[in-house]
């Protein structure tokens, strides 16, 4: 398993991990997990978009989506997109704080 470098983050158990979200178009979008980190008591869920075309960091695109539920085993079950730049700039800071010893950010 591997270890967040910082209380605020909880990093993939499983690298490569890949979920598949529909937009509200119903279209499906395939992204492999990166992590989640809380900041600001909000929980940020930080992806890669991916497809059979464009493997992970082929696109060098982050996708941030904030939780908005849980269930009962503490496992973010609905998510949004964020669209606020300030917010994502300060959460996509954090990330890169807590993920430097997983993740090479230039």
């Amino acid at each position: 398993m591997r270890e967040g470098s910082a209380p605020n983050f909880c990093p993939p158990v499983n690298e490569g991990d890949v979920f598949e979200f529909e937009d509200e178009k119903g279209d499906v979008v395939s992204l492999e997990f990166l992590g989640l980190v809380i900041h600001n008591d909000r929980r940020y869920g930080f992806f890669f978009p991916v497809s059979p075309d464009e493997p992970a960091l082929s696109s060098g695109e982050v996708v941030l989506l904030e939780v908005l539920d849980i269930d009962e085993d503490g496992q973010p079950v609905e998510f949004e997109y964020v669209e606020d730049e300030a917010i994502a700039e300060e959460a996509f800071a954090a990330f890169r704080e807590a993920a430097k010893d997983l993740y090479d950010f230039e």
